[in-house]
């Protein structure tokens, strides 16, 4: 082996471990405080990829979701109000069966009366507050039936019907002018609560079961973006107790290194040796 005092070769390979030591070392110290093995696509471009596709579908899951939380509070407003309906309903048809009774007086047919058209009134108000975020399914104010997300591209929907519950309507079929004012009046207007009250009933088992649909999908769609949330997590986290474990082999090397480093770049202080007296 040449002694030079102008190239030192086991100085210069000291020095290439020393820094392919703190080049790891570094590379471990941000996954570790990151607890990202791939944070960025320069740390590997492909899987890089492959991770921000996947947070893209859950982002856009979440986005469905949202929209099947707010058809599930919609439905529930509406199965609520329809309900109240269906219980007003039945204690108009107990006084208008009342009424029916020929032997009552004018007081008498009067107070019944009264209160008839008190439920009615009741009935108007519970189907125009059934109102969730503007939309309201039981007043009229929509046309069509609501449609809601039901997949990250946007290409399917879930539908939620709506169901005219105002009067004069083809489920409540009870005017809001309705009178019992006489036992004849009474009788004509039994059919038409009697009528409203089987086709509310059937629209809340319609708004039932697609509450239901709604409600089953959106747990699904919960499961599928916290298995894509796993996936994305076995492809870009770290191992922390390895990276730890590592991390201190690599900070021993690095003072190593440096040991090696100094000894190699005092080795041509030898040459001073052969030149003394």
């Amino acid at each position: 082996m040449t002694i030079s005092v102008h190239t030192n070769s086991a100085a210069l390979t000291a020095l290439q471990n020393l820094n392919n030591t703190n080049s790891d070392l570094t590379a471990t110290q941000n996954r570790v405080s990151t607890g990202m093995k791939i944070a960025s696509a320069k740390d590997n471009a492909s899987v890089w990829s492959i991770a921000q596709g996947q947070r893209a579908d859950i982002g856009a899951l979440n986005a469905v979701k949202t929209s099947l939380d707010r058809a599930t509070s919609i439905a529930d407003v509406a199965l609520t109000a329809g309900q109240s309906v269906s219980d007003l309903l039945t204690q108009v048809k107990e006084k208008v069966v009342a009424a029916m009774d020929p032997s009552l007086d004018v007081a008498s047919r009067n107070a019944l009366n009264s209160d008839f058209q008190s439920l009615l009134r009741q009935i108007g108000q519970v189907v125009t507050n059934a109102q969730f975020d503007g939309a309201n399914l039981l007043d009229g104010s929509l046309s069509t039936d609501i449609n809601f997300l039901a997949n990250a591209d946007g290409s399917g929907f879930i539908t939620l019907g709506v169901k005219d519950m105002s009067f004069g309507g083809t489920i409540m079929t009870l005017a809001s002018t309705a009178t019992i004012g006489t036992s004849v009046d009474a009788t004509n207007v039994l059919a038409d609560i009697e009528t409203s009250l089987a086709n509310v009933d059937q629209s809340l088992g319609d708004i039932g079961a697609q509450a239901r649909q709604i409600e089953a999908h959106n747990k699904f769609v919960g499961k599928l973006s916290d298995t894509l949330e796993t996936g994305v997590g076995n492809l870009v986290d770290a191992d922390l107790a390895k990276e730890s474990a590592k991390l201190q082999a690599l900070q021993v090397q690095q003072q190593l290194g440096a040991q090696a480093l100094s000894i190699a770049n005092s080795a041509p202080q030898i040459v001073l040796s052969l030149f003394k007296g």
